[in-house]
């Protein structure tokens, strides 16, 4: 198993090894449960980077808690039973994403499942300042609701990815470009998913309107040179001297395309090379070559292929 990868399962029925389980990993401190009824607790979790996803079941007695929200973003969404939490007279939604405030909140749950997608604040702060071209950038969060039905149905589309997909695919996590992309994609819908100082900033964001194709040839020059490397939208644009989003309109405006998919196309051009002079009998793969360029996901890499070099990969690995 790739040592970037971490996996861990826990499952008690004992409520004091529980209650110190939500302590550790949640946070939740305080507990007081219901004295009538059982206890079974199961964690299931899996990180990668700064990112971690938990799938958590807690059947039996009703409980209710403390949790202390800072020093991590952690979205929930309950899939089962009942789960109630206020925070300075904020409501959760009982259905759909929400972000846990970053201050003490108080929560009762009842035969609760839920999943969880947690982030290290520095890091999607990070990236937030890297994506805004403002070192200076501070991340605060002003809600806990998803900005609206689209961003809602967005950020549960990646998770789903992110969970079906990615992780239970060791070929893919074994590729550090697909799993910094990951987390970064994650990073980057949280962002715009819930209100706060990265939507306010972003959405009167001044880039450049009409840059010099220089940018453009510089941003070129650089994916070209990093095909293989760990490499996102915010050091294209850096490399380019220019603003993620005066990057992104002077690519749509002269190439017709994204700098991200521009990559992409080059990956899958390097794919394709790589395809051709590999030697099936040698236990050469499709998927090995893929993963090798951080293509994670077999379907959507297979219709990328094909859509750019007019055949499925496995023919051209044949040919």
């Amino acid at each position: 198993m790739d040592s970037q990868v971490q996996r861990a399962v826990f499952s008690t029925r004992d409520p004091a090894e529980g209650i110190a389980v939500h302590d550790e990993v949640f946070a939740i401190r305080g507990v007081r449960r219901s004295p009538d009824g059982s206890f079974d607790m199961t964690l299931a979790s899996t990180g990668i980077d700064f990112v971690a996803y938990e799938r958590v079941r807690l059947k039996g007695s009703s409980c209710t808690g403390r949790t202390d929200g800072a020093g991590v973003l952690r979205v929930c969404h309950v899939t089962a039973g009942v789960l109630s939490a206020t925070s300075a007279g904020d409501r959760f939604p009982r259905t759909g994403p929400f972000l846990f405030p970053q201050r003490t909140f108080t929560s009762w749950w009842d035969d609760l499942e839920a999943t969880t997608v947690s982030l290290d604040p520095a890091a999607v702060e990070d990236h937030a300042r890297r994506l805004l071209g403002n070192e200076g950038f501070r991340l605060e969060f002003t809600g806990t609701r998803p900005v609206s039905p689209a961003m809602t149905q967005y950020w549960r589309g990646t998770v789903s990815h992110f969970a079906r997909d990615l992780l239970p695919d060791s070929r893919a996590m074994s590729s550090p470009l697909i799993r910094s992309e990951a987390a970064r994609s994650l990073a980057t819908v949280l962002l715009h998913t819930f209100p706060g100082s990265f939507l306010d900033r972003s959405g009167t964001a001044t880039g450049q309107t009409r840059p010099a194709p220089a940018g453009v040839r510089r941003a070129v020059a650089f994916i070209e040179e990093h095909v293989a490397a760990d490499v996102g939208p915010a050091d294209i644009a850096a490399a380019a001297r220019m603003s993620v989003r005066g990057l992104q309109a002077a690519f749509r405006r002269e190439l017709d395309t994204t700098p991200m998919a521009y990559l992409r196309d080059a990956r899958l051009d390097a794919v394709h090379r790589e395809l051709l002079a590999a030697d099936p009998t040698t236990g050469s793969t499709v998927e090995a070559v893929a993963a090798r360029w951080g293509f994670g996901h077999r379907g959507r890499f297979a219709a990328a292929y094909r859509d750019r070099h007019g055949q499925a990969p496995a023919t051209t690995l044949r040919s």
